[in-house]
């Protein structure tokens, strides 16, 4: 066993133990989790560089779009290129350090996400609502205080946590039955009281993420009001298809998130090991599909694809 810290009761390293009760399987299992992490860095990574290149795309809807693909990258390479090495290299050992960092990274990119979901939803109801205020109200300037708000929020909230582990004395095993490191995953292995980090990471983050989600839902109920106004049908269907994208992006996020907490919290009778692959999809599903629901559903952004690949 890796040594431990005398002073500080804190270990060296722990062990990620990978996906219990399938370590056999663990090579085969990274093949669709390789294939789908290669498949995130390529569709976000076109999405950023159309943006990036295409001045008719430099509007807050897809400078807002931008971050999200940025935070995907972030919540996917947080995780996964350690859970291949794990699978393919028998590489768990992780020290106090970057596990701490690989937890708030995690966690940092999951709250800026919901975030970045907000401050779409606003930006599909000014345009609907407001669209004779959207270019005075959604600036560039506003665009940039958005995203450092996202940032400012997620670290305020999540920063915490790194002080309520280190606080803690750990001085029993130090595995990790999963493939990352999380919070309440990490807080499990210390050897003294954890209610603060079971009161404080659940509660908090929980609390700003419903925050988000009841004001999203807000915005759409105002938006679907303002649409049944809308005298043309042609101009209400248009509305609609502008909205659609964003909808399925919103329930390709929260759904999984709120499905995971939901099984960790009352499904006891759920194998441990389903649990750990539900969480590592969770990490790539969204990234993966955010950038496909994006560019089927936006036309904006299928042409200019094919107009950069064309261009190659």
């Amino acid at each position: 066993m890796p040594p431990f810290n005398l002073t500080s009761m804190t270990p060296a390293t722990f062990i990620l133990a990978g996906i219990p009760g399938m370590e056999k399987l663990h090579i085969w299992i990274s093949i669709p989790f390789c294939s789908m992490y290669l498949a995130v860095l390529l569709g976000n990574g076109v999405m950023l560089f159309v943006i990036r290149t295409e001045r008719s795309l430099h509007q807050p809807m897809y400078l807002f779009l931008s971050m999200l693909a940025i935070v995907d990258l972030m919540l996917s390479t947080t995780t996964v290129p350690k859970m291949l090495a794990l699978f393919w290299f028998s590489a768990g050992e992780i020290s106090f350090g970057a596990c701490l960092t690989q937890m708030f990274f995690l966690h940092f990119s999951f709250s800026a996400e919901s975030v970045i979901l907000l401050a779409m939803a606003f930006d599909r109801f000014v345009a609907i609502c407001y669209p004779l205020r959207y270019a005075a109200v959604l600036t560039q300037s506003a665009v940039v205080k958005t995203g450092l708000v996202a940032l400012l929020r997620s670290f305020c909230i999540i920063f915490p946590c790194i002080f309520l582990l280190k606080r803690l004395p750990f001085c029993g095993h130090n595995i990790i039955p999963h493939t990352y490191c999380e919070h309440m995953g990490v807080a499990r292995l210390a050897c003294a009281d954890i209610s603060i980090n079971i009161l404080y990471g659940l509660a908090v983050p929980f609390a700003a993420v419903v925050v988000d989600v009841v004001l999203i839902a807000v915005s759409y109920i105002l938006i679907l009001l303002a649409l049944f106004r809308l005298p043309s049908r042609t101009a209400r269907h248009k509305a609609f298809n502008t909205c659609g994208s964003h909808v399925c992006v919103i329930l390709l996020f929260y759904i999984p998130a709120f499905f995971t907490v939901l099984t960790h919290r009352f499904g006891q009778e759920i194998p441990h090991h389903v649990h750990i692959i539900l969480a590592n999809l969770y990490v790539l599903f969204p990234p993966l599909l955010n950038p496909v629901v994006y560019g089927v559903r936006t036309q904006q952004i299928k042409k200019k694809v094919v107009k950069v690949l064309q261009k190659e």
